[in-house]
């Protein structure tokens, strides 16, 4: 089972029709109970990051998905929802993210004959051996939808890269800690895979 938190701001539905099709079964999280009793939990992500630390932190939200973290449970973080993972973002400056990696989220630049937001189909490159990205192959293309992108701190964390103007990390992946930057559940036979594949690694296949 994996749990999709709800933390009133995310393309929660998006994600649950994406896991019903791969054959998984799954449930909103609104709170610890449901996160705790999951195989694996995925924070979807969609907005602002000072509005979504707010919701979570009004939930009592935050603690919960650390606590996943210190006890090794599957956790999965989409687009803004990997952002959050990181400590700081230039979107909110003086909101404090989760800080379960160390890491920033910045601004992606202006630049000629590039719109912001990035919107649309972008291939990844892998950088290390990933459980979550297992046989995808460089080149893949991805859907994205940001305006903003993270910097990991350690390099080791960063699973793939991407580009739009600059170069960005476009999946994490630390120990029980997954992030994707660009959209599983809207990038088709690819995407699909891929949540496929943290489904297999929360229940232990992998």
């Amino acid at each position: 089972m994996i749990a999709v938190i709800d933390y009133g701001a995310g393309n929660l539905q998006s994600v649950r029709n994406a896991l019903d099709c791969i054959g998984c079964p799954n449930t909103v999280a609104a709170g610890t109970e449901e996160m705790i009793s999951a195989d694996g939990v995925i924070l979807p992500g969609v907005g602002a990051f000072a509005s979504a630390m707010s919701e979570i932190n009004k939930r009592g939200l935050a603690s919960a998905i650390r606590n996943l973290v210190a006890i090794g449970k599957p956790l999965l973080g989409i687009c803004a929802g990997m952002q959050l993972f990181f400590e700081t973002s230039e979107e909110s400056p003086g909101t404090a993210g989760l800080g379960i990696l160390p890491g920033k989220v910045l601004r992606l630049p202006q630049q000629a004959g590039l719109k912001v937001p990035h919107m649309g189909w972008n291939s990844i490159k892998k950088c290390k051996e990933s459980r979550l990205l297992g046989q995808t192959p460089d080149g893949t293309h991805m859907y994205f939808v940001h305006s903003f992108y993270v910097r990991a701190q350690r390099r080791e964390d960063v699973a793939a890269l991407s580009e739009y103007g600059i170069e960005f990390d476009a999946a994490v992946e630390r120990d029980s800690v997954f992030g994707c930057q660009f959209h599983p559940e809207k990038s088709g036979a690819a995407g699909l895979s891929i949540l496929k594949r943290f489904t297999e690694i929360a229940g232990g296949v992998i």
